[in-house]
C-alpha cells in the first residue's frame, strides 16, 4: 500500500525495544494541515504536551511525525520533557523544518524516561528510508502488545478531484472511550483547512475510537492525528461530505482492528443500546456492559449469561423501564419486556460462540441510542500484562 500523495514514511529499530522495530517517521515534504485529539487522562505524557503546544503555535501545520514504541515517556517530570524536546530538536534539524512542525508520539511503559539518545542517533537512518510505500514499515514500528499492524484506506471525490485517505493505528490494551484510547495517524491528499479537519476528526473519533473498550483503562499517551497534504489539488472550501464519510470509515475499520486485537481476545461484542431517554443514558448503559469483567469473561467462554448484562445496566446509572427493557443476541430474543423470553439455550450459545457477537439492548424509555465495541476477557490478557515489562 502506498501513502496518499504528499506523504512518506519509514520504520526502523532504534534499540529502545529488545528485538522489534521501535521508531516510526512520517514526513510531508511540503507540509500538511493537521488536527488532533488527545487523551483526557490528567497524567499526559511529554509528547502529548509538546504536540498540543506545537499544533497551536504552528497554526495547525505539521511536516514530520516521530513515533517511538517501547517507552511512553509519561509521568517522567522535567527529565522526560527535556528528552522529548531533544528528539524534536534533532528531527527538525534533520528534516530541515521548524520545531513546531514536528509532532511527537510515544507508546510503551509509563514512568520511564525516554532514551532520547538512541532516537536522535537513529533519525537520520529513518529519514533515508522514507518512501511512499513505507506505511508497512511504519505500522510495524509503532506496535507494543499488538499481534499485528493496523492499516485502513479509502478513496473519495472532493471538489472534482480524486483523493485518498490512509490510516495507521496501534492499540490492544489500555483501551477505553475517553478520547482516542490508542495512537492513530491518518493521512489524506485532499486540501482541507485545519479548522475543518478539527471538526472532522472529532466527529470520526466519537463514532469509532470513542466507542470501543478492551479493559476500561485510558492511556496517558492517547493521540489521533489527521493530516491533509493538499496534493489532490481541490479547493479547500469544497464540500467535505465525501471526505467525512471516508474518514469515518477508516477510523471505524481501525477501531474494529484494535478491539479484535485486544490482548488475548477471541471475540468482539457489538452492543447497540436503543430506547434510551438521552444519549448519555445510552452511553452509561453501553459502557457499563462493555467494561463489566463478568460480562467480558462470559463472552470469552461463549456463555449467553444475559443476567450479567442486565445487572451491569442496573448499576450503570442509566434511566430505563424495568417493564419494557429487552435484549436480543443476533436474532435470538433473550429478554422481552423485563422478563426471560422463550428460547433454546443452544441457539443462544451458538450466537455467543461467534467471532462477532451482536447484542441489541432496548431500554424502553425513549429514542436515543449508542453503539460500542468491546472485546472479551480471558486468561491471555492476564498473561500479557503480567509479563509486559519483561
Amino acid at each position: 500500500m502506498k501513502l496518499p500523495r504528499g506523504f512518506l514514511a519509514s520504520g526502523i529499530r532504534a534499540g529502545i525495544r529488545k528485538k522489534r522495530p521501535d521508531l516510526g517517521l512520517i514526513y510531508a515534504p511540503n507540509g500538511a494541515n493537521a488536527a488532533a485529539v488527545f487523551t483526557q487522562n490528567r497524567f499526559q505524557a511529554a509528547p502529548v504536551t509538546l504536540s498540543k503546544s506545537a499544533l497551536k503555535k504552528s497554526g495547525g501545520r505539521v511536516k514530520a511525525v516521530v513515533v517511538n514504541a517501547g517507552c511512553a515517556n509519561a509521568v517522567t517530570g522535567q527529565e522526560g520533557m527535556d528528552a522529548a524536546k531533544r528528539v524534536r530538536e534533532r528531527a527538525a534539524e534533520v528534516l530541515k523544518c521548524r520545531q513546531d512542525e514536528v509532532f511527537l508520539a510515544s507508546t510503551g511503559v509509563i514512568g520511564v524516561v525516554l532514551p532520547d539518545k538512541k532516537i536522535r542517533e537513529s533519525i537520520p537512518d529513518a529519514f533515508t528510508r522514507l518512501a511512499a510505500g513505507g506505511v508497512e514499515a511504519f505500522s510495524h514500528a509503532i506496535l507494543t502488545t499488538d499481534i499485528g499492524p493496523k492499516v485502513a484506506q479509502s478513496s473519495f471525490a472532493i471538489g472534482g478531484k480524486r483523493a485518498r485517505i490512509v490510516g495507521v493505528a496501534k492499540g490492544a490494551g489500555m483501551i477505553h472511550p475517553n478520547m482516542a484510547t490508542m495512537l492513530a495517524f491518518v493521512m489524506t491528499d485532499a486540501a482541507i483547512t485545519p479548522a475543518a479537519l478539527q471538526r472532522a476528526v472529532k466527529d470520526a473519533v466519537d463514532q469509532s475510537f470513542n466507542s470501543i473498550s478492551v479493559d476500561g483503562d485510558t492511556s496517558t499517551n492517547d493521540t489521533v492525528l489527521v493530516m491533509a497534504s493538499g496534493a489532490a489539488g481541490n479547493d479547500s472550501d469544497a464540500d467535505l461530505t465525501a471526505f467525512q464519510n471516508a474518514l469515518n470509515k477508516v477510523c471505524r475499520d481501525l477501531a474494529w482492528m484494535i478491539v479484535r486485537d485486544g490482548e488475548g481476545a477471541i471475540r468482539v461484542m457489538e452492543l447497540e443500546v436503543s430506547g434510551a431517554r438521552s444519549e448519555k443514558d445510552a452511553r452509561l448503559a453501553a459502557h457499563a456492559v462493555a467494561t463489566s469483567p463478568l460480562v467480558k469473561t462470559a463472552l470469552h467462554g461463549g456463555d449467553p449469561n444475559w443476567g450479567r448484562i442486565l445487572a451491569a445496566v442496573g448499576r450503570s446509572g442509566a434511566r430505563f423501564s424495568l417493564k419494557k427493557i429487552s435484549l436480543t443476541a443476533g436474532n435470538i430474543t433473550l429478554v422481552k419486556n423485563g422478563a426471560p423470553a422463550q428460547y433454546r439455550e443452544k441457539d443462544a450459545a451458538r450466537v455467543f460462540a461467534r467471532e462477532r457477537v451482536a447484542l441489541h439492548l432496548n431500554l424502553g424509555s425513549g429514542t436515543a441510542s449508542a453503539v460500542i465495541l468491546s472485546s472479551d476477557l480471558g486468561h491471555d490478557y492476564v498473561s500479557v500484562n503480567t509479563d509486559y515489562r519483561s
